[in-house]
């Protein structure tokens, strides 16, 4: 279930999130990250902590070898052994997906990445409405603040 003022925080955040709000009509395009390369470059880039996961995220540049989609979202997950086994991994990274696939194409941002990670215990036990309320106020928290890296260079 959505409440409306986790609607109203990811429609109100700004540069162009507006037009992903439920209810628009348009909704972004979400691919996942499958190479190496994009996974650290996220873990360079901004972090926020929610009870049930990690949330990496990096706004693409021109630069980026190789070129993608601007208007595209891209997502990647990851679980750890301190998670579990590979049966509860599995079923951890289910869920991320699954929460991926229902607050991105509202909260995302066309042209960044993100890279969801599970926490342990957190992720597998926590409740389903509750791991998408700790997405969209990541999501929130991360695009209210100015975009900085995490690491000053």
């Amino acid at each position: 279930m959505i409440r409306t003022d986790d609607r109203d925080m990811c429609a109100a955040a700004p540069g162009g999130a507006a037009s992903l709000a439920v209810g628009s009509g348009a909704a972004a395009r979400v691919e996942t990250l499958r190479v190496r390369r994009d996974f650290l470059r996220a873990a360079q880039a901004l972090r926020k902590h929610a009870p049930g996961l990690l949330l990496q995220a990096r706004p693409r540049r021109d630069t980026d070898l190789p070129p993608t989609d601007p208007g595209l979202i891209r997502i990647g997950f990851t679980c750890s052994k301190k998670i579990g086994n590979a049966v509860t991994r599995n079923r951890a990274k289910r869920r991320l997906r699954a929460v991926a696939r229902q607050v991105l194409p509202e909260c995302g941002r066309p042209g960044w990445d993100y890279v969801l990670i599970g926490r342990p215990g957190a992720t597998v036990s926590r409740d389903f409405g509750a791991l998408c309320a700790d997405l969209r106020g990541a999501l929130a928290a991360l695009h209210d603040r100015p975009a900085q890296s995490r690491r000053a260079s």
